[in-house]
């Protein structure tokens, strides 16, 4: 069985929970990626923002992107896997909760992150048309 830590991309960075959405919007632009996690000044995860959450729960909203922090955004537990977890269970639970990346983490701490696209190049080909038949339902594609 394949293991998470075999398909992650490595070199994730986060947006610290202190830090503006304009500071997540920059570091979207220069990484070329749509959705950031979002580290604790612990470095532990507190969430995913994507460029939707900005656009939507911000500026949509008439808020000053400059002034409101990333923090503001993360809401609930995030859902992340441990990097020695199989790579199926991160399937399933992209699958269930129709979440398109997932952070991965290692001793509390995030070493990754493991998308669709990561799947997509790296694994079954029947296995990834589930995945994106199941996430594609709800962002209707």
């Amino acid at each position: 069985m394949s293991a998470v830590r075999e398909f992650m991309t490595t070199d994730a960075r986060c947006i610290g929970e202190n830090e503006s959405l304009a500071d997540a919007a920059r570091m979207m632009v220069d990484l070329d990626c749509g959705a950031l996690p979002i580290c604790g000044d612990d470095g532990k995860l507190k969430g995913m923002i994507t460029d939707r959450d900005i656009v939507l729960k911000c500026v949509a909203a008439g808020r000053d992107p400059g002034q409101m922090m990333a923090r503001d955004l993360a809401s609930g537990k995030p859902h992340c896997i441990d990097a020695d977890a199989n790579v199926d269970a991160a399937i399933d639970m992209m699958e269930k909760h129709q979440i398109r990346r997932l952070p991965v983490i290692s001793d509390h701490r995030l070493v990754g992150i493991i998308s669709q696209g990561d799947i997509a190049r790296n694994y079954s080909e029947q296995r990834v048309g589930e995945l994106v038949e199941h996430i594609s339902v709800r962002h209707g594609m």
